[in-house]
């Protein structure tokens, strides 16, 4: 069954592996790798019900944004959060950046009627960086023992941020070699899950799906819907 999704993402940033479906000369953007997933998700019958503006939103008013936002996101069912190393630009306030309140709005509860639309199923796509890496974000095998993945969120929104590792009862790790504070999670820790690019493109439906079953379980998890 084909899915409503609506995609955030920073539009220019390059610090991102070159696609060879890229015409020569021209750098590599993440918009290049969101026109090849638009393909792949019309391949599954997927509907992409966003388009990035890419605009500033310093001179905006909440009313502004939030009108902009909602007519974008309301009839979408699950986010797609597209993570690259330059998606965050540090010298600009995250509330007056657009991905910090495309996330917002993906979280929250939208009526118009008798209609609601309720919080999306979301998922962290990760980009691969202009060296083709993901450890950026993704550190595999970063436990020698028990061989568990680290994601390194410091440098994340912290809306996006707040939304990972935020399970109400986590469930850890037995392994010896980590601290009893800091023994890494097992199962689904997460709201908001991450996956490669390379992982998610071998198989669409899989991720997606993810991100629906841990949405039915909603409630077992904090959510933070605030942009600070």
């Amino acid at each position: 069954m084909g899915r409503k999704i609506f995609i955030t993402y920073k539009y220019g940033d390059t610090q991102v592996e070159t696609l060879t479906s890229v015409g020569d000369g021209q750098a590599t953007k993440v918009r290049h790798y969101v026109d090849s997933l638009q393909d792949l998700l019309e391949a599954e019958n997927h509907i992409n019900k966003g388009e990035a503006d890419d605009e500033s939103l310093a001179d905006f008013k909440d009313s502004t944004i939030e009108s902009k936002l909602r007519d974008k996101i309301y009839d979408s069912s699950i986010t797609l959060v597209i993570v690259s190393k330059g998606m965050k630009e540090s010298w600009t306030a995250e509330k007056d950046q657009w991905m910090p309140w495309e996330i917002s709005y993906s979280l929250k509860e939208h009526s118009r009627g008798e209609r609601t639309s309720y919080t999306n199923a979301m998922l962290a796509v990760v980009l691969p960086d202009e060296y083709g890496r993901y450890d950026y974000f993704i550190e595999d095998n970063s436990c020698a023992y028990c061989k568990c993945r680290t994601l390194k969120t410091d440098f994340l929104f912290q809306i996006l941020r707040d939304n990972m590792f935020n399970v109400k009862n986590p469930v850890r790790n037995d392994c010896a070699y980590h601290l009893s504070g800091s023994k890494p999670y097992v199962g689904e820790s997460s709201y908001i899950a991450s996956v490669k690019w390379s992982d998610f493109t071998a198989d669409i439906n899989a991720s997606i799906n993810r991100a629906f079953e841990i949405h039915e379980d909603i409630d077992e998890y904090n959510i933070e819907k605030t942009v600070k």
